[in-house]
């Protein structure tokens, strides 16, 4: 059963932030942090899992295995990127189910070609927007779960203008997608456009080096937007933590840097008491001393 709480977030009408998670690690970061919802991240799961770009390589059953793995490993709900749903309206229909049962809060999908590109990337090829209806209906269709929320994004900025995105979201949502995503808008003031001018929640996709600008969170409230995602936020601090330690460690042979994370406290947060206590409890006795 899908978390409520992300659909109770959009009807309190009250602007919230999701992080985007890459890897277990960044998971259980978020934990202690205590977020109440995440972001499955296509790109950033796929770099991380598989060393791959978010060209539609990483197939519906990886994704989903990694889904399901940040669902059991977060304290939080999970929006799940689902790219294109992997195909046509049998793939939508089957991956709407499959996440479903994975547990997540919600499902976003896009209205790329299959295989898709980064939104953020050049050479993305969109389908009709006839199509793209066609697969939200089977979307909202195939989920049993109200609760489920599902997520329209349209990559039709770069080849269709702001008028053709428009125009593409406000048929998604006639089609019955709970939440429109206009992605790589070029500055703020096509966000405000997308905001003032669509009917559903919005949502601001803050990927770090993208198309977009990302300003402070409390302008992108102000703005309009019901939420915000920051996708690569966790993952580009973590390359640069580990670059800076890895440089230090060739350059200087440090091997204990300033600032390092306590090793004891990730053991928690991973889960090693948990098992430190079945030991105990079912540790074999120690033979006796002859």
């Amino acid at each position: 059963m899908a978390n409520p709480i992300f659909r109770q977030k959009l009807e309190s009408g009250k602007f919230f932030i999701v992080p985007g998670i890459q890897d277990m690690i960044a998971a259980v970061i978020a934990n202690k942090v205590g977020f109440d919802l995440v972001y499955g991240t296509g790109y950033w799961l796929t770099a991380s899992a598989w060393g791959l770009p978010d060209a539609g390589i990483a197939t519906y059953t990886e994704m989903r295995n990694r889904m399901e793995t940040l669902v059991r490993t977060s304290n939080a709900a999970v929006i799940a990127d689902a790219d294109t749903g992997y195909g046509g309206l049998l793939n939508v229909h089957h991956t709407v189910k499959g996440y479903e049962a994975s547990g997540v809060t919600a499902i976003q999908l896009e209205d790329q070609e299959f295989p898709k590109k980064c939104g953020h990337t050049p050479f993305k090829r969109l389908i009709p927007l006839e199509d793209m209806v066609e697969k939200i209906k089977v979307a909202i269709d195939a989920r049993t779960d109200e609760n489920l929320v599902v997520i329209a994004r349209s990559d039709a900025r770069a080849s269709e203008g702001m008028d053709g995105m428009l125009r593409r979201l406000e048929a998604y949502s006639k089609a019955g997608a709970d939440v429109l995503f206009p992605e790589a808008l070029t500055s703020e003031e096509e966000m405000r456009r997308a905001c003032a001018e669509l009917d559903k929640p919005c949502m601001a996709n803050m990927s770090n080096g993208g198309k977009s600008p990302v300003p402070n969170a409390s302008v992108l409230e102000e703005i309009g937007y019901a939420y915000a995602i920051y996708p690569s936020l966790t993952s580009l601090v973590a390359c640069t933590a580990m670059e800076k330690a890895l440089r230090n460690l060739k350059d200087n042979g440090v091997g204990e840097p300033e600032g390092i994370f306590d090793f004891n406290e990730f053991c928690s947060l991973i889960g090693f008491e948990d098992v430190w206590d079945f030991e105990k409890k079912w540790a074999p006795a120690p033979a006796p001393v002859k």
